[in-house]
């Protein structure tokens, strides 16, 4: 199983905590650092810092949004980030929800998938540059009809390192799964059980290919006190389940609920939304934030890595700025 370390927050300006974190992750043989966006920092410029001071690692966006950037905007920057990592990206990217999408970017939310899967076949044209790109969709028209009339099809002036750039989806819904399944190189999933996640995804990934890469977020915490690294566990779970998305449409919620605590999964909404936020994450079960996490004392984690272990998950996507938690999984997984 590889390893890998999400960067979170950026630290002080400069980025000094991120580099060391990056390069101390490269040094223990970590396989990629993930860096994400959601209305603050955009996911690749943290990279191409990154980048600049390892030279190794590979680079993961964890997500990129796609209502960020069209298509060839997105190809821009992937194919200049590959080009100067020597081919260090993995493109990771997702849809996100109607708040951020609708509220954020000021794009149309409604059918993901489709729209998805149109800003693939797009990307893929303008990376692999077999010829001028045009594509005519429901979401995405190349060129542009209408305006001047003078738009036509372009073909990337850069020649890519590479020409198939590895795209992994984060995906919630089995739908989006099996969509991601179907076109991408690998998944990006988070609040995963490793015990539960065939018996929702079992259908949603039958198509997947034999090197499909699953890089699962997972908070990492090493404390001897399990209740206390449960509870920071459930800062997170509560703030995504209760207050990322409307009382209508929350996909995290719908993906907790999925899992086997619907009921648990109203009550954190329930409370959240109420402004009761110090209960709706007291509300959150030990058993799910056990289940998706590694915690309490190395012994018990060494033991709980089994599960992760023997599911199908390929990555593990270390959620943790401590370097000697990074060592420990290094050497637990070496």
């Amino acid at each position: 199983m590889k390893l890998s370390l999400g960067i979170g927050q950026m630290g002080a300006p400069g980025g000094a905590k991120m580099i060391e974190l990056a390069q101390q992750a490269e040094a223990l043989g970590y396989d990629a650092i993930w860096s994400h966006e959601i209305y603050g920092a955009d996911c690749f410029t943290p990279l191409a810092w990154i980048g600049a001071h390892t030279s190794k690692i590979n680079l993961g966006t964890s997500i990129m949004q796609i209502s960020a950037r069209t298509p060839s905007s997105a190809a821009m920057h992937a194919v200049s980030l590959d080009y100067l990592s020597n081919g260090r990206l993995i493109l990771g990217i997702g849809v996100s929800g109607p708040q951020v999408v609708e509220g954020w970017y000021g794009q149309p939310y409604p059918k993901p998938l489709a729209r998805t899967r149109e800003w693939i076949d797009i990307f893929r044209k303008i990376v692999s540059r077999q010829e001028p790109v045009a594509h005519e969709g429901n979401h995405y028209e190349l060129p542009y009809p209408g305006g001047t009339g003078l738009g036509k099809p372009l073909k990337l002036i850069l020649h890519p390192i590479r020409d198939h750039i590895p795209l992994y989806l984060g995906a919630e819904g089995p739908k989006n799964v099996a969509l991601g399944a179907e076109l991408c190189d690998g998944w990006i999933p988070m609040f995963i059980s490793p015990y539960r996640m065939m018996d929702v995804y079992k259908d949603a990934m039958a198509i997947r290919a034999p090197d499909f890469e699953i890089a699962a977020s997972i908070p990492v915490v090493v404390d001897d006190n399990l209740d206390r690294a449960l509870a920071q566990v459930k800062q997170s779970v509560g703030f995504y389940v209760g207050g990322m998305g409307a009382k209508s449409f929350n996909v995290h919620k719908d993906h907790i609920s999925r899992q086997g605590f619907a009921d648990e999964a109203e009550k954190i909404q329930e409370l959240f939304l109420s402004g009761q936020r110090d209960q709706a994450i007291a509300a959150v079960p030990d058993q799910l934030v056990d289940e998706i996490s590694l915690c309490g004392s190395k012994d018990r984690i060494r033991d709980r890595l089994a599960a992760w272990k023997e599911s199908p998950v390929t990555m593990l996507n270390v959620g943790s700025a401590d370097v000697d938690t990074l060592r420990f999984l290094a050497e637990e997984l070496a």
